[in-house]
């Protein structure tokens, strides 16, 4: 496994605006504040999500695009890229493969993070449809696509060369291998969730949801008591 010491950059890609920051903002802190420039890949804006009917919808995606924005500033992240695919539609195509690859290339991350390409029925909102078609696509991109010369060819016409991904973490795994420390982060996760206004119809539930289940993957993870964490299945993708 590459130590925190060896990554410059790291790049994020899910599915949907929050889900980073449920997932893996704690762990995106520590990065961040070790030096590591995070990038996150957004498949799609959200436009899908929301629990307000008074909002008008072609209002959603720029709403949680802002609200993403500012999540991310609070854990030191700054380089968003947005894919606006469809939520709620995401396939693992080709088009999706071509452009997560594209991102690759552009940040050239020694780390990536996606979501799990495979359902968890012992977490089934982690399995939403978007996330596994979003961590199948994002698969595929890290090995073979994105280090690949002689696919998605235009790639290399727009300037963008063939980059190999040494490490990828996959979240809402089912036995994860790997557990981060996510005590001192805590604070900013919560506060990272809160940015996502528009989600969020009982902001206080939900930190005491999240600290609840961060302090069992801790325990999972064999942190002391009180501590929170978060676990992923790392794999060498050199």
């Amino acid at each position: 496994m590459i130590s925190d010491s060896e990554v410059q950059r790291a790049l994020v890609v899910v599915a949907h605006p929050d889900d980073v920051d449920f997932g893996a903002a704690g762990t995106i802190a520590s990065w961040t504040d070790a030096g590591i420039a995070v990038s996150y890949c957004l498949v799609t804006n959200g436009d899908a999500g929301g629990f307000d009917p008074g909002t008008p919808r072609k209002e959603i995606a720029g709403i949680r695009q802002r609200e993403q924005t500012a999540a991310a500033e609070i854990l030191g992240v700054t380089d968003l890229h947005f894919l606006g695919y469809p939520d709620g539609m995401v396939e693992a195509n080709l088009s999706l493969r071509r452009d997560i690859s594209r991102v690759i290339r552009q940040v050239k991350p020694q780390r990536i993070l996606i979501q799990s390409p495979v359902r968890n029925f012992k977490r089934i909102y982690a399995s939403h449809p978007d996330h596994l078609a979003a961590g199948e696509a994002a698969m595929c991109a890290v090995y073979p696509d994105a280090r690949n010369p002689y696919v998605f060819t235009e790639l290399v016409d727009e300037g963008h060369e063939p980059w190999a991904v040494p490490e990828t973490w996959v979240m809402a795994t089912e036995n994860p291998d790997h557990f981060v420390d996510t005590t001192a982060a805590f604070d900013r996760k919560i506060a990272a969730l809160r940015a996502h206004v528009s989600q969020h119809q009982d902001p206080d539930g939900m930190a005491a949801r999240i600290r609840g289940w961060n302090e069992q993957i801790a325990v999972a993870g064999g942190f002391p008591s009180g501590h929170t964490a978060e676990g992923f299945t790392v794999i060498d993708t050199q």
